[in-house]
């Protein structure tokens, strides 16, 4: 079996690659990138009911790969580059042969993938981290998950400003119902609820919009999820939104919270999963 490791800045993602198959994802969350990726390792091999010995190989990724040194609690380590990681778990994931991977962490990144080409297009600092700090800045929420779970109840018209709010016909392609300004409307019975949603409503959407027009440079149609904020329950209905008006599909595959810890592991054998498909 191989390990694919992806150390975050908060969080380390871990998977198992083993006969072309993914084996149980986990992560641990832990500041410490040594102790995170021990950890996991540990959790790891005590979830499956594994040893040492049974591993044949470890490959890391991540912000937190170079706090790593050639060992992991013994066993041998070998980095992979991130945005080559995310590339190639993007592509195996999807079972596409070109897109545009999104990675959706504390910030977001867009990468160009296909079977000759990894290459990092750009990013942007929008992402999770915008989540907590704006919560925790407005509503005085530091909890992801409670965040989120607030949300749920929250309403779009007393926070954002829709293009019906300011014109009486459809703007070009523009259904009145699409945001025309994020927070651009704010009003004073605006609740917490409908506050946090507006955050996640902005946060989602400008990523959207970002991979839509990385993949018009790109000339593609194809854009692939992945990262934690694929979870969220509005993430799903601002992604298709955009993707009809746009012409594009986004894609949500399985496991695509752990995408840029499988590329790392599959990264070990790329003739196999990725270049001879």
């Amino acid at each position: 079996m191989i390990l694919g490791i992806d150390i975050g800045g908060s969080t380390t993602k871990i998977v198992g690659i083993k006969g072309g198959q993914i084996i149980e994802p986990l992560t641990v969350e832990a500041k410490d990138p040594v102790a995170s990726a021990s950890g996991a390792l540990g959790k790891f091999l005590n979830v499956n009911k594994l040893r040492l010995e049974n591993i044949e190989k470890v490959i890391i990724t991540g912000v937190g790969a170079s706090f790593i040194s050639d060992e992991l609690l013994g066993l041998p380590v070998e980095k992979i580059e991130e945005f080559k990681a995310l590339g190639y778990g993007g592509l195996f994931l999807s079972g596409l042969k070109k897109a545009i991977i999104i990675s959706m962490g504390t910030g977001t990144a867009f990468v160009k993938a296909n079977k000759a080409c990894i290459q990092h297009l750009g990013g942007t600092g929008v992402g999770g981290g915008t989540i907590l700090g704006l919560s925790k800045a407005m509503v005085n929420l530091s909890s992801f998950d409670t965040i989120i779970e607030t949300a749920k109840t929250g309403r779009p018209e007393p926070v954002d400003l829709s293009v019906g709010d300011i014109s009486r016909n459809e703007v070009g392609n523009l259904p009145n119902t699409i945001t025309a300004s994020n927070f651009g409307k704010m009003t004073d019975q605006a609740t917490k609820n409908d506050i946090t949603r507006g955050i996640l409503t902005m946060v989602l959407q400008v990523i959207g919009m970002m991979a839509i027009f990385a993949a018009r440079a790109q000339k593609d149609t194809d854009i692939v999820l992945s990262g934690k904020l694929v979870n969220i329950f509005q993430a799903q209905k601002t992604f298709s939104e955009l993707g009809n008006l746009y012409g594009v599909k986004f894609h949500v595959p399985e496991h695509a919270e752990y995408c840029t810890a499988i590329g790392a592991g599959i990264s070990a054998d790329l003739d196999y999963f990725i270049l001879n498909e």
